[in-house]
Parts: C-alpha cells; structure tokens; sequence
C-alpha cells in the first residue's frame, strides 16, 4: 500500500471529506467551496508530487495524487462547470513546482 492510499476522500452530495490517518478531517461543501487548484512539486517518483487543493470559505482539502477516492473527486470536479480538464492535463505532465488553476466559482 502507498502511503496517499491510507488519506480517505468521501465524495457526497453535500460536499468531500478528507480523513488522513493521523486522525485529522479536512472538509467543504460544494456550497461553500470556490476554487479547485492542482498544486504539483518536482519530487517525482520519490514523493507524492501533485495534490488536489479544494479552496472554501469555511473550509478547504489538500489530498494527495492516489489519495482512496481520488477518482470519485474527479469525477465529481468534472461536473463543476467551467472545470477545466485542461489543467489537469498540464498539471500531470508538469515535473516543477507549480499550482494550476483547474476551476473557480464566478460570482
């Protein structure tokens, strides 16, 4: 098991939750949340080096690239509109330190 695989994202209609295994929850709603970043490192193979950021009001995730549940959050960022896969795509393909703009709420 990688160590991301142990950090749980619970995708619901209210919003995600984040239970790492130090026992600490991060959470948004999809009400409050404003924008959904991917920050990516230059650790490579030797480290996580992308990380979802799920910006809110109240409240706010960072969860790790192969986080459990990491595919049900992109699902689900994907029905946001405006997302933009794009950055995603760049993101994945970056190998610097660098945040991408992957979708903010207008307005």
């Amino acid at each position: 098991m990688f160590p991301e695989q142990a950090v749980i994202v619970t995708v619901s209609e209210e919003g995600v939750t984040c239970h790492r295994p130090n026992s600490v929850v991060e959470a948004v709603t999809w009400d409050d949340l404003q924008a959904v970043l991917l920050e990516t490192t230059d650790e490579g193979q030797f480290a996580t080096d992308v990380f979802w950021i799920l910006i809110g009001k109240k409240g706010g995730c960072v969860i790790p690239q192969g986080a459990t549940g990491e595919k049900e959050l992109l699902a689900r960022l994907q029905t946001l509109a405006g997302f933009d896969n794009e950055a995603v795509i760049a993101a994945m393909m970056s190998v610097e330190n660098q945040r991408f703009l992957c979708w903010e709420r207008k307005g």
